[in-house]
C-alpha cells in the first residue's frame, strides 16, 4: 500500500511539474510587431479585407506596451503615419458625410489606440510633429501634452511627413505603406513625386509656385528659406536667391483610395 502511495504521489507531482512547464511555454506572449501590424492595416485597406482585428489590437494594447515596441524614431514615424493613413480610409469610406466638417472631423475624438480614443489632430500635431500647436506654423509647441502624447510621440519630427500624410482630399499625397527599415529611401521618393506634381517654376518672372502644406507648416520646413533650400536640393529651382514663393489653392475634393507604392 505505501509503495502505491508514494508511485501515486511520484507520478502527481511529475505531472503537475510537466504542467507548469506547459503552461510556461504557452504563456510567455511574443511581443507583437506594431509596426507589420499598421502595415497589415493598410494592405487589408487596398485589398479590401476587414481590418476589425487589427483595429480592436491596437485598441486594446497598453501605452506601455506600445512605447517599448516603437523604440525608434524611425519606427514612431511608420507607425502613426500608418495609423493615420489607415483610420482615414476606414472611417471616410463608411461615414464620407463627415468629410463636409473637415474642422470638427479632424478634431474629433473617434480613433481607439492603447486604451485611449484620439483624434486625429492629436496623431497629426501631438505625435508625428512633436506636440506643435496646430495654428501656430510649425513655430509654437505646446506647452502641457498629456502622459499619452509625452509617451508615444516621435523624438525628432521631420518635414517630410506632410508629404506622407493623406487627410482624404484629393491634392493629399497618395497613401503609401511605410516601413520603418526603408523609411528615409521613402520620405525621398514620395516627397520628390508630390513637389513633381505640385511645383511650377518660371524664370523669366522667378517665382516658384508651390503647394500650400508649405506655408501652413512653414516652421517645419525652416521657415521661407528652408523651403526655398528644400526646392533647390530637389532640382526645382536653380537658388535661393532673388526666388520669390507663391502657394497654390489646395483641393479639399474627397479622393480615398489614392495608393502609391514607394
Amino acid at each position: 500500500m505505501k509503495n502505491y502511495l508514494y508511485s501515486l504521489l511520484v507520478f502527481c507531482f511529475t505531472f503537475l511539474v510537466h504542467c507548469e512547464n506547459i503552461n510556461a511555454q504557452t504563456s510567455t506572449d511574443t511581443p507583437e510587431d506594431f509596426n507589420k501590424l499598421s502595415e497589415l492595416f493598410l494592405q487589408k485597406i487596398i485589398d479590401k479585407e476587414n481590418t476589425q482585428e487589427l483595429q480592436d489590437i491596437f485598441a486594446n494594447t497598453t501605452i506601455a506596451t506600445l512605447d517599448e515596441a516603437l523604440d525608434s524614431n524611425a519606427k514612431r514615424l511608420a507607425f502613426w503615419i500608418n495609423i493615420y493613413n489607415a483610420y482615414i480610409q476606414v472611417i471616410l469610406q463608411k461615414n464620407p458625410e463627415l468629410y463636409d466638417d473637415r474642422g470638427s472631423f479632424f478634431k474629433k475624438e473617434q480613433i481607439k489606440i492603447a486604451g485611449e480614443t484620439i483624434s486625429f489632430a492629436k496623431i497629426e500635431h501631438g505625435l508625428i510633429r512633436k506636440s506643435q500647436f496646430e495654428y501656430g506654423l510649425g513655430y509654437i509647441r505646446k506647452w502641457f501634452p498629456n502622459k499619452f502624447e509625452r509617451k508615444l510621440r516621435v523624438n525628432d519630427p521631420v518635414y517630410h511627413i506632410h508629404f506622407a500624410l493623406n487627410c482624404g482630399a484629393k491634392d493629399c499625397p497618395p497613401v503609401a505603406i511605410y516601413e520603418w527599415q526603408r523609411l528615409d529611401e521613402q520620405f525621398n521618393k514620395g516627397t520628390q513625386q508630390y513637389l513633381e506634381r505640385t511645383t511650377d517654376y518660371d524664370p523669366r518672372t522667378k517665382v516658384a509656385t508651390i503647394s500650400s502644406l508649405f506655408n501652413w507648416f512653414r516652421g517645419d520646413f525652416g521657415g521661407k528659406g528652408g523651403i526655398k533650400k528644400i526646392l533647390k536640393n530637389k532640382g526645382f529651382i536653380p537658388t535661393t536667391k532673388g526666388i520669390d514663393l507663391e502657394y497654390q489653392n489646395y483641393d479639399w475634393t474627397l479622393d480615398l483610395n489614392n495608393f502609391i507604392e514607394l
